[in-house]
């Protein structure tokens, strides 16, 4: 039996102080007050929640609770104020708030206490292998196996306090005989908060509760263990038979056990509980903890959770996706196209094409006109480099040709006037200057370039001149 707390508080006013007067006091007054962080756990058999954290005494008292994921109608509330929570799940956690109200010196008074509820467990599981003959393999008749298998481990769920769950079936030639025998292999998880596991411990002081739980776990895993070992040694074998299959035997060959340390499915060790650091909590809406993790995770984008300790988000329909990640609620699912960040952009693009597009053309114009101007630049250049280097070059060959050095007079007979010549400047030689003596061209003789067009070859002309004497 859960103690119950009874409601007390004094109206009498303090020593030195005067009684309040009706009409000093307001029409009607009303306070809220933070009730704190409440931790229940898991399959509880029975928790007892007081409206207000402190003993109150009032006259004729009305308690009104509500949460804000559940009618108020659902609730079971005691006559002193007292919300009850029989085998407590993962989904019971949430806010609460209490309202209390009553009439003081004929004024309405209401005092509003929040709580926020969260349910946790302590550690403490046991995976169990077991392992059936059979000769044959086929799942209409495995199922009807494992049915009658369930059957007859309720009675040991009630007897142990405990839970049994079956997680996976394999089913695969036997090594012995693979052509006639085959094994099937059951997983079963136990959890060991059954009805009324925690009949002996009735405390409401939590540290004294979370010692209480964890003795009782370890007392339970040993106890279940020990049944289910004595439970397949007096079941050895099972029988399945029906109208339209012939009758069969699965016969127990091995039982083996696994300890685990692991939350459920839908809660995490998240920290939140000071005097159990290592318990796990329940994950909050918007987050979730597949079986045997310890992590709470905020649901993906496109997923969502409404409720406390979901093991797996709900994934939007119609191929909507969620904003960011950790959505609670189904609202959060939009569609892509409607998504803020989308409309934004799409509603953009216009006014920045309006902006963009036009500085894009003038740059490309001037481009094309600052490279049609370096082209024009280039090409007269080019043309007026190219006349004044075939003249210079026509101009050296000139040059060069006068300043051959003269020959003697054992030139052969092909030399004709430059013989002449050559024996006149041999004549003048004697009394010219040094330059003269270096073979450069004589005074006496004047060189007329005629006129070079693009038309004419230059034409070189020699006259003779004599001084006089």
């Amino acid at each position: 039996m859960v103690p119950r707390r009874r409601a007390m508080f004094s109206t009498k006013p303090r020593p030195g102080q005067p009684a309040s007067r009706p009409w000093d006091l307001p029409a009607s007054s009303s306070w809220e007050h933070q009730g704190g962080l409440v931790f229940i756990h898991m399959e509880s058999s029975l928790y007892s929640l007081p409206c207000s954290p402190i003993e109150m005494e009032v006259a004729d008292p009305t308690y009104r609770w509500v949460q804000d994921r559940a009618a108020p109608e659902l609730f079971s509330v005691t006559k002193e104020g007292h919300l009850l929570f029989q085998h407590f799940q993962a989904g019971d956690s949430g806010r609460y708030s209490c309202t209390i109200s009553y009439m003081k010196h004929g004024i309405p008074v209401s005092q509003t206490f929040h709580y926020s509820i969260f349910g946790y467990h302590v550690l403490g599981g046991l995976d169990t292998v077991l392992l059936f003959h059979s000769k044959f393999c086929e799942d209409e008749w495995t199922k009807r196996f494992l049915w009658g298998l369930q059957d007859k481990l309720r009675l040991l769920e009630i007897e142990q306090h405990c839970k049994f769950q079956l997680t996976a079936t394999f089913c695969f030639p036997s090594l012995n005989n693979p052509s006639d025998e085959s094994i099937i292999q059951v997983q079963l998880e136990v959890s060991l908060f059954g009805p009324h596991w925690d009949e002996h411990c009735n405390s409401q002081d939590m540290e004294t509760v979370t010692d209480c739980y964890r003795k009782t776990v370890r007392h339970n895993l040993g106890q279940v263990q020990l049944a289910l070992t004595r439970f397949f040694k007096e079941h050895k074998s099972f029988h399945v038979t029906g109208a339209d299959i012939p009758s069969i035997n699965f016969t127990n060959e091995f039982v083996g056990f696994l300890k685990t340390e692991q939350c459920s499915g839908g809660y995490g060790q998240t920290k939140q509980l000071q005097r159990c650091l290592d318990c796990c909590i329940v994950c909050a809406p918007g987050m979730f903890s597949p079986p045997k993790n310890s992590q709470c995770s905020p649901c993906p984008l496109g997923t969502y959770s409404l409720t406390y300790g979901v093991a797996l988000c709900t994934t939007c329909k119609d191929g909507m996706i969620t904003k960011v990640p950790g959505a609670s609620s189904m609202m959060d699912c939009v569609k892509k196209e409607r998504t803020k960040q989308a409309v934004s952009i799409a509603h953009r693009i216009p006014g920045l094409l309006l902006i963009i597009l036009p500085a894009l053309l003038a740059i490309n114009l001037l481009f094309i006109l600052s490279c049609y101007w370096f082209y024009q630049e280039y090409q007269v250049s080019s043309s007026t480099a190219s006349k004044t280097t075939g003249s210079t070059t026509r101009m050296e060959t000139v040059t060069s040709f006068f300043r051959i050095p003269r020959q003697g007079p054992q030139a052969g007979p092909d030399a004709g006037p430059a013989s002449d010549t050559s024996h006149l400047d041999t004549g003048r030689s004697q009394g010219s200057d040094e330059e003269h003596t270096h073979g450069a061209p004589s005074p006496a003789m004047a060189l007329n370039l005629a006129t070079v067009t693009d038309e004419t070859t230059p034409v070189l002309t020699l006259e003779d001149r004599k001084d006089p004497f």
